[in-house]
């Protein structure tokens, strides 16, 4: 028997990083070693790791794993963070060390968990800061590159309150079924589905660069079950 597929997790105590761990527990195939700057509950029976280190000493963390693949679902708010500069910080300035990290350790498949409407040209901060950061992480030219762009995430955080969005995915179900056409990429998303697109996407085989929005994020979860 082939030994188990290392992939490491980087984001671990946010809402996407929950999802995959809990996810990983019923792959076989599958060994994840999650990457947190503080400790998060496991899920029982998973087959796992969990590595906690400040986030400037995640870089080092890459370089002496040395994953097959790697999932990047860190993210923040502006409002977390406490300023536009703080935020950036996080969502692009760690992101891209993590991926320069993962791609001098020969990381084979790098995904990386964004958001619908990335745009490095876009008015909005948010939007624009990951497109920039997408951008930057493609440049590294990693064998493999998966992008997600989910919509509004609906899941259960841990300790976190986010009141806007708990209306919003209140509201999801029918302003749903007003997105349309192109607009379907706005749809909202289980945080599940994106967890499982993103543990499908680390163990494929084709090279390139590969971004999946809603109904692509769908067809990788499904191949995941379907393989499961």
């Amino acid at each position: 028997m082939s030994e188990p597929r290392r992939v490491l997790l980087a984001g671990a105590s946010g809402l996407i990083g929950n999802c995959v761990m809990d996810a990983s527990k019923d792959e076989a195939w599958l060994r994840v070693v999650a990457l947190a700057r503080r400790e998060a509950p496991m899920p029982r029976g998973a087959r796992m790791e969990m590595l906690v280190a400040q986030p400037e000493e995640w870089p080092n963390v890459v370089a002496a794993i040395a994953p097959n693949a790697m999932i990047c679902a860190i993210g923040t708010t502006r409002k977390q963070a406490g300023s536009e500069e703080a935020f950036r910080a996080v969502d692009h300035d760690l992101v891209l060390s993590l991926a320069r990290a993962a791609r001098e350790a020969n990381v084979e498949n790098f995904v990386l968990v964004s958001s619908v409407g990335a745009n490095p040209n876009a008015k909005a901060f948010y939007m624009r800061v990951k497109g920039e950061v997408e951008a930057a992480v493609g440049k590294l030219r990693f064998r493999r590159l998966d992008i997600l762009r989910p919509g509004l995430l609906r899941g259960k955080r841990q300790g976190e309150t986010r009141p806007l969005e708990r209306l919003a995915m209140l509201a999801a179900p029918l302003t749903d079924l007003f997105l349309l056409g192109d607009k379907a990429r706005y749809r909202s998303i289980d945080a599940r589905a994106v967890a499982a697109a993103a543990i499908q996407c680390s163990r494929e085989k084709a090279a390139g660069q590969f971004v999946h929005e809603h109904a692509a994020i769908l067809r990788q979860a499904r191949r995941l079950e379907g393989v499961a």
